[in-house]
């Protein structure tokens, strides 16, 4: 027993030494790679990646919010919130009371962004620490009026490694020391809406440059003496599935366009009636079998994508596969937005660095738990949020990482053993105790009678 109190505790003591042995502040950097599908690990050859997660960790599928689209997922990763909390409900997005619209190309009111204080605003605001970002959706917003003191205006037509020498120049060579730092690629997203992921002529070859990018990535680091101290994690924020001209739900041949407005567009489709809320919803609950139609208050809990105002009366979702449409044309081959629950919407997260285990792979974690993660990492306080930091212990060298099962097998065998060494020691005891059979009789001192007479 004594034995094992003292490992317990030696892994306990172990487990709870933080980033205070190191001498330098932690740094870690983020890096997206925009709609990198879990499963293209297994079906495609990634090098620099592979060698990459070998001397790291890798979480195999990342469940993401809902709807699965690149700006509420991308800000629910820095906020650990889901969308209905951090207010980034959609790509396309409206205010009823502003009026306001929001879009991929007219994102720079912060209105949109200060329902949540995303990590880099935190580690903005501490003492002798600064953040740098290139292209990581909202980093180029005034957030609570604070941008990181490095960063990029979005456009697409900025290089790859134009984004990085500006990464890791800041890395390097800033005071206060940027201690966080994000980076963005469109790729392999642009290309999955282009040919779809079933194209694996063209995904192969768009993917081969995914990996590219990454061992250029983890050469940089390490020429410029980065790689050892530096944490850097690779993940995503949705994947993308493949869509057909078979599979339109056309919005037309069910209502008439003057009766609702359109905010946002598949495949999960947010519907401002004009007309009354409950003859435009009967309309489309019958319009197509492949899509579900949602009142606002009816929206199932497990998608978390209700409490807000800028989340439409009517919300429209289309199965895996199928597009939503005011047309018969197809807008793309490839899509994402669908149901978070489905495999194919997931990304995946590899990681390296000071922080994290080598060689460790993981099924599953939720992408609003990777906030609290970073902020562990990072020495900071987490603002409230829908994360669970226990799901990333086991990633995480300075965690004791143990889960339900196996701390029940491991109470059942310190009690089988503990058990078993009792019931030897009784048996030894009883054994001892048995008097034997050949043994010299002995004489009390106080019998004077003899034996014979």
């Amino acid at each position: 027993m004594k034995l094992l109190v003292i490992l317990l505790f030696s892994g306990l003591t172990t487990g709870c030494r933080g980033n205070s042995s190191h001498s330098l502040p932690p740094k870690l950097l983020l890096v997206s790679f925009d709609g990198f599908r879990a499963d293209y690990l297994q079906n495609y050859e990634f090098p620099h990646l592979q060698n990459f997660i070998k001397e790291g960790v890798l979480v195999e599928h990342v469940k993401n919010v809902f709807i699965t689209k690149t700006f509420p997922n991308h800000y629910s990763i820095v906020t650990g919130l889901y969308e209905e909390s951090h207010g980034i409900v959609a790509n396309s997005m409206y205010d009823v009371i502003t009026k306001k619209h929001f879009s991929d190309f007219d994102d720079k009111d912060p209105f949109w962004w200060n329902e949540a204080v995303p990590i880099w605003v935190t580690n903005q605001l501490q003492e002798n620490r600064s953040s740098a970002a290139a292209m990581w959706p909202g980093t180029d917003v005034p957030i609570h009026n604070t941008t990181p003191s490095y960063f990029m205006n979005y456009s697409s037509s900025v290089s790859f490694e134009e984004r990085l020498n500006n990464i890791t120049m800041w890395l390097m060579n800033s005071n206060p020391p940027v201690t966080f730092a994000t980076l963005y690629w469109e790729e392999p997203d642009a290309s999955g809406h282009k040919y779809g992921p079933e194209d694996k002529e063209n995904m192969y070859r768009v993917l081969k440059e995914v990996d590219n990018l990454i061992g250029e990535l983890v050469h940089k680091l390490k020429v410029l003496g980065l790689w050892e101290n530096l944490n850097v994690i690779i993940t995503s924020d949705h994947g993308m599935t493949q869509c057909s001209k078979d599979r339109l739900i056309n919005l037309d041949l069910c209502i008439d366009r003057s009766s609702y407005t359109l905010i946002d567009l598949t495949p999960v489709a947010a519907v401002l009636p004009k007309i009354n809320t409950t003859e435009v919803y009967n309309r489309l609950k019958v319009c197509n079998p492949h899509m579900n139609v949602y009142l606002k208050e009816d929206i199932p809990a497990r998608f978390h994508y209700q409490h807000n105002d800028r989340i439409q009366p009517i919300i429209l979702v289309a199965d895996e596969g199928w597009t939503i449409v005011l047309n018969k044309s197809l807008p793309k081959l490839g899509d994402h937005g669908y149901d978070n629950s489905l495999s194919s919407m997931h990304p995946f997260l590899a990681a390296h660095g000071p922080a994290f285990h080598k060689g460790y792979k993981h099924s599953t974690i939720n992408s609003v738990d990777i906030y609290p993660m970073m902020c562990h990492i990072l020495g900071l306080q987490p603002h409230p949020n829908n994360g669970t930091f226990g799901h990333t212990k086991c990633l995480l060298v300075d965690q004791w990482c143990i889960n339900l099962p196996e701390a029940i097998g491991i109470v059942i065998g310190a009690l089988l053993v503990l058990t078993t060494l009792t019931c030897l020691i009784i048996i030894m005891q009883n054994r001892l105790s048995v008097p034997r059979p050949f043994s010299r009789l002995q004489l009390q001192e106080d019998d004077d009678d003899p034996l014979i007479e």
